[in-house]
């Protein structure tokens, strides 16, 4: 039983995954657009499958922070990319899980036979972000904009204070609770007594075995290298937060950064701020057997869930998500050969594991048993966000390419994929080779 189980009912094929290497916010994609940087996953992209650009039907990309003068980055990136101009795109916004939606809204275009090829992708770039400013501030300016003399100018600005004109700098709050990320895993993991010891732990493992991951060439067919303009010099081809040395003792001296008196998350085991893109190249099964591509997977089922951030830990929801798309695939953790992970921060990742496994969160979702037992060894095996960073609208992608990829290279036929994201979303997806 394949996705979708309506519709037309085609198999959705995930054929191919290109990504850039994900650098450290304001460092080396400093001066990229997101437009620019979406475009170039896609130039990858195009170029790795030799797909002629003519052949895509339908563009969605992911960004959880579009820029403020260029929102439709979706469209943007069609008209930086090789992508003929009257190729449709959207731009889709789900915090963190992004991407991973832009891969549904494309899967339900070719289940529906409304797209035969579609690119989903993401981006975010935290150093495209600009200052902003109060909102009397910005009334004022508008109205003096529209003066038609200096005295009116003069006016609209009258009774302007200093703290009106204070920048405010770019930040990642929860809206609705005005705190921000880190927060609210500090919150979590305190609450669900997530030890610092495991965190960092599960941190170290995390760049290990990216840096495994790399040294042994298993992501040489994701990770594309770009050549940054003007001189196309450094050419970048990993990304740069990885941390081959980091062991649990280095860690251990970090502060913490949220609660520095009494805190577990730090800097070291939390996901750092990334500039980056991905796409995938979606096709129906009979297409790709047409153009002659060898799907690395298809879409068996997804599901989301939004839980309410007032009572439940904020980085949880795919604790909701989970127990759907598994019901919606036939399946249960155990039938999975591994699981990919994102990882905002190590307590997210372990709180995650502890609500699969725990029976009161069974009992709560109506659940006749826990959702599952996740197998630590076997989950993330080429390392994940903590090590690799996390450019927000770009991680949906990554995650469910990098899974693609894995499914081939180790044969498996199962992978449940897992994303937490802001606004207390949860995202869950089960894929199968077969």
């Amino acid at each position: 039983m394949a996705f979708p189980t309506n519709g037309s009912g085609r198999k959705v094929a995930i054929v191919a995954a290109r990504r850039t290497p994900f650098a450290r916010a304001w460092t080396i994609y400093k001066d990229v657009t997101s437009a620019e940087l979406g475009a170039e996953a896609v130039r990858g992209l195009l170029h790795h499958t030799e797909l002629e650009p003519k052949q895509v039907d339908y563009l969605s990309f992911g960004c959880a922070a579009a820029p403020i003068n260029g929102p439709h980055v979706g469209r943007e990136v069609v008209f930086h990319s090789p992508l003929p101009s009257d190729v449709p795109a959207s731009t889709v916004q789900f915090y963190c899980a992004s991407s991973a939606r832009s891969v549904i809204d494309g899967a339900n275009e070719i289940a529906l036979g409304h797209a035969d090829v579609v690119i989903a992708g993401g981006v975010d770039s935290m150093s495209e972000h600009q200052v902003l400013f109060s909102k009397t501030f910005t009334h004022a300016l508008q109205a003096a904009s529209k003066a038609k003399n200096m005295g009116s100018r003069l006016g609209a600005l009258k009774g302007l204070s200093f703290g009106d004109l204070a920048p405010e700098a770019p930040g990642i709050n929860e809206p609705t609770t005005g705190m921000s990320m880190g927060q609210h895993a500090e919150l979590m993991a305190k609450e669900m007594s997530i030890p610092r010891s495991e965190q960092d732990a599960w941190a170290v493992e995390s760049h290990h075995r990216a840096h495994r991951a790399y040294e042994t060439g298993r992501l040489a067919d994701q990770v594309m290298t770009v050549h940054m303009p003007p001189k196309f010099d450094p050419a970048l081809d990993r990304d740069t937060d990885i941390r081959p040395e980091t062991d649990v003792e280095q860690l251990a001296r970090l502060r913490p950064v949220f609660d520095k008196s009494y805190g577990t998350v730090t800097a070291g085991n939390a996901s750092p701020l990334t500039d980056g893109a991905s796409a995938l190249l979606l096709m129906s099964e009979e297409k790709a057997e047409e153009l002659g591509y060898e799907p690395l997977c298809f879409i068996r089922s997804y599901a989301m869930a939004g839980i309410d951030i007032q009572k439940e830990h904020l980085l949880l929801g795919p604790t909701y998500s989970a127990p759907v798309a598994l019901k919606r695939a036939g399946m249960t953790l155990a039938d999975i050969d591994f699981v990919e992970m994102h990882e905002a921060f190590a307590g997210q990742v372990l709180a995650t594991v502890r609500r699969f496994e725990s029976k009161e969160h069974a009992e709560q979702l109506g659940l006749s048993a826990p959702i599952g037992t996740v197998d630590m060894d076997a989950m993330n095996p080429n390392g994940g966000s903590i090590a690799m960073g996390h450019p927000f609208g770009a991680t949906g992608t990554r995650v469910i390419g990098q899974a693609a990829h894995e499914m081939q290279r180790a044969d498996h036929n199962t992978c449940f994929v897992s994303i937490c994201a802001g606004g207390g979303l949860g995202f869950s997806m089960v894929l199968e080779r077969v």
